[in-house]
């Protein structure tokens, strides 16, 4: 299929009956699945839990247009400039990323082991007329059910809340296209990310709840690389995302807190 910007408004988007979901597999943290479903109804509440990520949404679309434009020649200023392309997001949470994905006109499935999540994406892609296909399952169920490849895939903030972030991040690198790139969002280990990322976020500024994040869990660039080092794939990065407190914005800047890591199958 190729998307359109008839398509966005025309096509009837998917109930939740359409799948009976269940996600199942090795990467799953069940105690991180929990705590996000329980916040499921709030995703898209811009002053809830979830506010500070609606805050710094902008600076990551930005990141993942502009990569993907350059990888693809694409022109940003033109309508649906990623017409006829596929992406998937892995960790879609309640549709922050695959909803204005699908605005600039990729063919979008989103994928999250919390049906409650999903539940939340489906009925707010739903109110906004936008065909998504939602799913409630893990990297691994798609691969084993043999989806894609896709020419884009994005796993934004999900690998630090895995229990093998390893088979995770490899899974999703293999459900790459030749000529496709896989983007993955995380948080440095290191000692600011602990003080700011962590103790500063949740126990002084409030910005996401209690015990959100394990400062342990938090992967430095390095093993990213290695970890997709066996897969056939040119690893690039860090590219950083700073947080201005003068502005309230975030942009690409130094990565000790949050970056980015952009891999590419020729």
């Amino acid at each position: 299929m190729v998307a359109s910007n008839d398509t966005v408004s025309a096509r009837k988007p998917q109930s939740a009956g359409e799948f009976n979901d269940q996600a199942e597999g090795p990467s799953i943290d069940p105690a991180d699945v929990a705590r996000f479903s329980a916040q499921a109804a709030e995703w898209w509440d811009a002053r809830g839990p979830f506010a500070p990520l609606h805050r710094f949404n902008p600076a990551r679309l930005k990141f993942v247009r502009d990569r993907v434009a350059e990888r693809f020649g694409r022109d940003v200023t033109t309508r649906d400039a990623f017409a006829g392309l596929t992406l998937l997001d892995v960790g879609c949470g309640g549709g922050l990323i695959a909803e204005p994905m699908r605005r600039l006109g990729f063919e979008v499935t989103a994928a999250d082991a919390s049906s409650e999540n999903i539940g939340t994406a489906r009925a707010h892609a739903e109110q906004s007329g936008l065909d998504i296909t939602y799913r409630a399952a893990t990297v691994e169920q798609l691969e084993a059910e043999g989806a894609g490849p896709f020419d884009v895939v994005l796993t934004m903030e999900v690998i630090e809340h895995v229990a093998d972030p390893e088979a995770f991040v490899r899974a999703c690198s293999r459900l790459v296209k030749p000529g496709g790139i896989l983007i993955v969002a995380t948080l440095n280990r290191t000692l600011k990310a602990l003080a700011l990322g962590k103790f500063a976020a949740e126990y002084v500024l409030r910005w996401v709840p209690a015990g959100t994040h394990d400062w342990n869990q938090f992967l430095k660039p390095d093993e990213i690389r290695a970890m997709l080092a066996p897969e056939a794939l040119t690893v690039t990065g860090p590219f950083g995302l700073a947080f201005n407190p003068l502005t309230d914005r975030w942009s690409e800047g130094d990565s000790d807190i949050n970056y980015m890591m952009v891999a590419t199958r020729d």
